[in-house]
């Protein structure tokens, strides 16, 4: 059994919202160009914090900070003491816009499914989550994204899909590279790669039940999934 089937208990709708994060993270650490994930580790947009529990176990960190605006860190809490792993995780309930921590705290962090919400802006990354992370520190962060700009009805297809201003979240691995390299190229390591093991992830979302998962099936198999993507983000700060 791989590191990712130890926790199929969490891939059902009660936890899961949106492609497997299990999987996408597991593959976006295996690839980082950068070295391991180890040491304080912020787990930024974390949700129900089953990407913690990953760090947590799997990696060489020290301590992760469970961190997210969406769910409440009691609740993360509580399922941070079921795994007993309340030494090793820490909820935080928070916005990453104004984020509570000392700067050069952090040695890793670590972002899925959960970046393009708020980081497509230009000065983001570079004035709200880079002075975070110390000098030799990683940034990895795994966003969904697309192969090419759709045309035609299959752009319309997604702007429905993605519900119009939602569907200026979604970017190629090259309008990434792109942006950050404008941002912050002079302090940092950057490299930008599309994730390969993707269609396991849908999969496991599509099996969850989740209404929003039924909804996303139905678009996806109508020609979406030719263009969409997985960008794995790396920066690693001089």
């Amino acid at each position: 059994m791989n590191n990712v089937e130890k926790y199929s208990r969490f891939f059902t709708k009660d936890y899961m919202m949106g492609p497997n994060s299990f999987r996408l993270l597991e593959e976006m650490l295996r690839r980082n160009p950068f070295g391991e994930c180890e040491g304080r580790v912020l787990d930024l947009g974390c949700g129900m914090a089953l990407t913690s529990f990953y760090l947590a176990n799997e990696t060489p960190s020290k301590v992760v900070y469970a961190f997210d605006l969406w769910v409440d860190a009691t609740d993360n809490l509580k399922r941070i003491r079921e795994l007993g792993l309340e030494d090793r995780i820490i909820p935080l309930h928070g916005d990453a816009m104004e984020m509570p921590f000392a700067r050069d705290w952090f040695d890793t962090i670590v972002s899925v499914d959960a970046y393009h919400y708020f980081g497509c802006r230009e000065g983001i990354f570079s004035r709200s989550i880079l002075p975070f992370v110390r000098r030799g520190g990683t940034v990895m962060i795994a966003v969904p994204g697309l192969k090419e700009e759709p045309g035609g009805e299959l752009r319309t297809r997604f702007e429905t899909w993605a519900e119009g201003d939602d569907s200026l979240c979604f970017h190629t691995a090259a309008w990434w590279k792109s942006l950050l390299e404008k941002e912050c190229a002079d302090q940092c390591d950057i490299s930008v790669l599309e994730a390969a093991g993707t269609d396991e992830a849908w999969e496991d979302w599509f099996r969850s039940g989740h209404r929003y998962a039924v909804r996303d099936q139905e678009f996806l198999s109508g020609g979406l999934d030719k263009i969409m993507a997985f960008p794995f983000i790396y920066v690693r700060k001089k």
